[in-house]
């Protein structure tokens, strides 16, 4: 990885394990290479679980090959892409793997889901209370990558942080 390109890693980093709960599909190509989408399933401290889309490419195969039932460590960048379609436009997030692991237990990780990202906020914070009245601010973060595109990245901030965002301007540089 040359210098500019770690540059924008750096920018935007997850860490993730969990169990694969869906089957391959194809997703798309580019410049020859193919690209697949599966479901992780990702247990959450308060012993739910989240799903998350990922996109691997080809190049993982036949080493690894995701199939339901595998656990896997994975990482890689969090990006966003417009998915249109005869009913509207979706704003679609997925954990795209740079690097992908088997192992046989999420106990081997003290901490595995993790994300770290730098970027700017792109619209006015909305500060709002849940119905259990937690304090909350949604932010949309937009977060450079390489080749001038950027992923926007929508984020919760709790509590006090909630209050801190909401008086935050566009274009403000978050970490």
């Amino acid at each position: 990885m040359n210098n500019v390109e770690n540059t924008y890693f750096e920018n935007n980093k997850v860490t993730v394990a969990g169990e694969v709960c869906s089957e391959l599909s194809f997703s798309h190509m580019i410049y020859g290479e193919r690209f697949y989408l599966f479901q992780l399933q990702i247990p959450r401290l308060s012993e739910n679980y989240d799903t998350i889309n990922v996109t691997v490419s080809e190049r993982f195969f036949p080493d690894i090959e995701p199939k339901p039932g595998d656990i896997l460590h994975i990482e890689g960048q969090f990006r966003s892409y417009n998915n249109f379609s005869d009913t509207g436009n979706k704003l679609v997030l997925t954990v795209f793997a740079k690097e992908m692991e088997r192992v046989s237990d999420l106990s081997e990780f003290q901490n595995p889901n993790q994300i770290f990202l730098n970027g700017y906020i792109c619209k006015p914070p909305v500060y709002r209370t849940t119905p259990f009245q937690r304090e909350i601010a949604d932010i949309l973060l937009a977060v450079n990558r390489f080749y001038n595109k950027s992923d926007y990245i929508p984020c919760i901030a709790w509590g006090r942080n909630a209050k801190f965002a909401e008086r935050m301007d566009v274009g403000t540089n978050m970490k």
